[in-house]
């Protein structure tokens, strides 16, 4: 989900050399950018990092919840005090929702996200949030170190 000015990581240049010899599932992890870049025509970029932002921090996936919180704290936010629009809200209630249990959507959290999606886009960011999901899975179950650049990012971790 990196723009071309974004700093190569160990786990895209993994992906990569993984997908070229033909592993398939992992190819599709690999090419999220266009589900991304799609999702973000209709929601916008912020909208969007805050849909992916609530997965992965759901998901308690170290990098990309980490990648998310710099993009927000790039663009002059703070990542732990968002300050969200009714339709940002629906957004990240969805995408918490997804990663949790995708099987207990309720009608009401539906209800707001058609009040300003179509169905088609709703299907849209279903697969999107389904692809970060399987994105945090593999993240989380090969335990993949978080790359250097993004330590500064980290969330406060509370014990």
């Amino acid at each position: 989900m990196r723009g071309d000015a974004e700093p190569p990581d160990r786990l895209a240049m993994l992906l990569g050399r993984i997908a070229d010899i033909g592993l398939p599932a992992v190819a599709g992890i690999a090419r999220g950018q266009p589900m991304h870049d799609s999702v973000a025509r209709f929601l916008g970029r912020r909208a969007t990092t805050l849909f992916v932002h609530a997965i992965s921090t759901e998901s308690d996936c170290l990098i990309c919840s980490t990648f998310f919180r710099r993009i927000l704290v790039e663009a002059g936010e703070d990542p732990d005090a968002l300050v969200l629009s009714e339709t940002e809200r629906a957004l990240a209630d969805y995408g918490r929702q997804l990663a949790v249990d995708a099987n207990r959507v309720s009608d009401e959290l539906f209800a707001r996200l058609a009040k300003f999606l179509t169905p088609a886009q709703i299907v849209e960011l279903t697969a999107f949030g389904g692809m970060m999901i399987a994105t945090n899975v593999f993240n989380n179950a090969l335990q993949i170190d978080l790359d250097e650049y993004l330590f500064a990012f980290q969330a406060k971790r509370v014990v």
